[in-house]
């Protein structure tokens, strides 16, 4: 049964905690809100009672910095922009909280701290949003809700539902096609059985260029000219008519890949030509599709890459073997 101790008001706290209420949806999700901007805490408040959630908590971040263990609710709301060494501590200790107790997370962060939130946040599978406005804030929490089987929610708008359909679709679809251009079975020890791991060979084979060649991997240089050319298209046209963010991280990190150089997250968004929290949306779609893996650093823990499993790599070598057979290079 979860915690019902009482929190002391101050300015930086809204709510005490409290056992959650049945709500008159008849939910039974309790959410937690942690930022220190109380305009934001307000309309995360009333976007989360207007899904018919019962806000069991809502402060500014110090109430996480303090280090106590407080009661987490089924769903916790973090808005941390800015990003300092005991912040990255109470993140960790957050996620690691979250893993352990299955809460789900959904912390929202600036592009400037993107690297080092999404680096200390490794357990949960948190949603990670950068800069976003009121409406991604809302879709994120219906996604998350959507995976509480036995909540009984208030539907998505229909141009949310379908968007959030595509998506997957599309990255099913792609996981389809990998999957045929696949040479067979890729051996369990070349791709890690975890979608935020990587084997430790894989890593080695990253860090030398002649097993990085050696796959049939293209030249980088190659692959660095179709990706101009597919960005050239934006001086012209509206770059929107050619949106494709799951090709484009394929091709950057397969040229990242031949160039032994591993990728951050915020370098990935970049890459993908869209903004940063559909992008990111688009990550975690690979990562669950076995085409992306998280890297951490060994030598600097708080550091964390993004990188092809082999799976994807060896696709990506049968697709331009396949191509180097026709016509010029398609952009």
């Amino acid at each position: 049964m979860r915690d019902t101790h009482l929190l002391r008001a101050d300015s930086g706290s809204d709510f005490a905690y409290g056992a959650p209420q049945a709500s008159a949806a008849g939910l039974q999700v309790a959410l937690s809100i942690y930022a220190d901007r109380g305009h934001l805490r307000a309309s995360l408040r009333e976007d989360a009672e207007a899904a018919g959630l019962t806000v069991c908590a809502a402060g500014s971040l110090d109430l996480l910095l303090d280090g106590q263990a407080r009661p987490l609710g089924d769903v916790v709301l973090v808005d941390c922009p800015q990003i300092d060494a005991q912040r990255m501590a109470a993140l960790a200790r957050l996620d690691l909280r979250a893993a352990r107790s299955e809460a789900r997370l959904i912390v929202s962060t600036s592009v400037e701290a993107l690297d080092d939130v999404f680096s200390c946040m490794d357990q949960s599978a948190p949603v990670l949003l950068v800069d976003p406005n009121r409406a991604e804030r809302v879709i994120a929490l219906g996604q998350v809700l959507a995976s509480f089987p036995s909540a009984r929610l208030r539907e998505l708008s229909d141009d949310d539902r379908l968007m959030l359909l595509r998506l997957s679709e599309q990255v099913g679809q792609i996981a389809g096609r990998i999957e045929r251009l696949a040479p067979g079975p890729v051996a369990s020890a070349d791709v890690s059985a975890s979608a935020f791991g990587f084997a430790g060979s894989a890593r080695e084979e990253l860090a030398q260029p002649a097993l990085a060649t050696a796959s049939g991997l293209p030249d980088g240089r190659l692959v660095r000219k179709i990706i101009r050319q597919r960005q050239l298209r934006s001086r012209f046209l509206d770059g929107d008519l050619f949106a494709d963010p799951a090709w484009d991280m394929l091709l950057d990190l397969t040229a990242s890949r031949v160039e032994c150089k591993r990728v951050s997250v915020t370098s990935l968004c970049i890459a993908s030509g869209v903004p940063p929290t559909t992008a990111l949306r688009w990550i975690g779609q690979m990562v669950e599709a076995g085409l992306f893996a998280r890297v951490c650093d060994d030598s600097d823990r708080r550091r964390a890459f993004i990188e092809l499993t082999d799976k994807a790599a060896h696709a990506m070598a049968r697709y331009f073997s396949e191509i180097a057979l026709s016509a010029p290079v398609p952009v």
